[in-house]
């Protein structure tokens, strides 16, 4: 039963602070010395798909997924490359559709069920070298991405993908919708809704009669958004359809190889459907850890090395699992 109500990550007092564990890693990190290559992967609707490799010269890869309008740039995804590199771990981070610094060519964009994708990077990466193990480690809807890509079996897994880890993972999506629709979560929520907008004038000026913004001042909250863009774009009835199907907490027990799931009891994102923990408890592969702190995608800490606290965890377990 791999349920771990305990934790040894003790955050400093400021840091007790949720919303400061989240804010603090994006405004002050900085994470030097990561050297990418871009490589354009084409994918088979003839889109395309761009990954930055971090080569370590190893015989062992992970590939990193961001969270929600992230890219390779952020300091989550340099702070797990920087983890991986120094165990000697080759490293690709894999931008979603969109979130390269260059638009998509199709009106649709990623989501948090486009597992098609992840599908591809892992197709091309296995035929790049011949690696000996593959690990996957998503943040947020990454690893919501991630989790589903190995519990749905859409596609069949590879023997070489030895194990997963995730962080800060919205389980439930209609749960986390509703938790960012709160009035304590308005900043975050404009934030997201205004990176989209931006977006969505991108792909008006590229297919103007395809997709336009004429009512989006009235969208307020995930939901209004999914239902008048997300679900359409990407054939689903509504909102509700997309986040019931898309959700990872009903695949997890479908996974047959170890996975480690880290988020913290105090993450403003998360509503309580999105802590699997009879799930933790059902499974012999599913490490579910909740520390009491730690925000979301933070996990603030000051070691020496440069390392957080989850980057360290999850190096540790996944280099275990090879």
């Amino acid at each position: 039963m791999p349920f771990l109500s305990t934790s040894n990550y003790r955050p400093g007092l400021l840091f007790k602070n949720a919303h400061i564990q989240t804010i603090y890693p994006p405004l002050f990190r900085k994470v030097k010395n990561i050297h990418y290559e871009r490589e354009r992967i084409f994918t088979p609707d003839h889109d395309f798909i761009d990954i930055d490799w971090s080569r370590a010269g190893g015989d062992k890869v992970v590939i990193i997924l961001h969270g929600l309008e992230g890219h390779s740039r952020r300091s989550y995804v340099l702070g797990m490359i920087r983890a991986f590199n120094t165990r000697r771990w080759d490293a690709v981070a894999f931008n979603f559709r969109g979130c390269s610094g260059q638009p998509n060519r199709l009106i649709r964009s990623y989501h948090c069920g486009a597992t098609e994708d992840l599908h591809t990077v892992l197709r091309h990466v296995m035929n790049r070298k011949r690696y000996t193990c593959i690990s996957l480690v998503g943040f947020s809807v990454g690893g919501n991405l991630a989790l589903m890509y190995l519990g749905e079996k859409k596609y069949p897994i590879s023997p070489l993908i030895k194990s997963a880890a995730a962080v800060s993972v919205p389980c439930d999506l209609e749960s986390c919708a509703n938790k960012l629709a709160q009035r304590s979560n308005i900043l975050y929520m404009k934030r997201f809704l205004m990176m989209f907008h931006n977006k969505i004038r991108i792909k008006m000026r590229m297919m103007p009669n395809e997709i336009d913004d004429s009512n989006y001042h009235l969208i307020r909250t995930f939901k209004d958004f999914d239902d008048q863009y997300t679900a359409p774009i990407h054939g689903f009835s509504s909102a509700r359809d997309y986040w019931n199907k898309c959700s990872c907490r009903q695949f997890l027990l479908g996974i047959d190889i170890p996975v480690l799931l880290i988020s913290a009891r105090d993450d403003p994102f998360l509503g309580k459907e999105c802590y699997p923990v009879n799930e933790a408890k059902n499974s012999r592969l599913l490490y579910f850890e909740m520390p009491d702190h730690g925000g979301h995608v933070g996990f603030v800490d000051f070691k020496q090395s440069g390392e957080y606290w989850h980057e360290n965890r999850i190096a540790a377990f996944v280099t275990k699992k090879a």
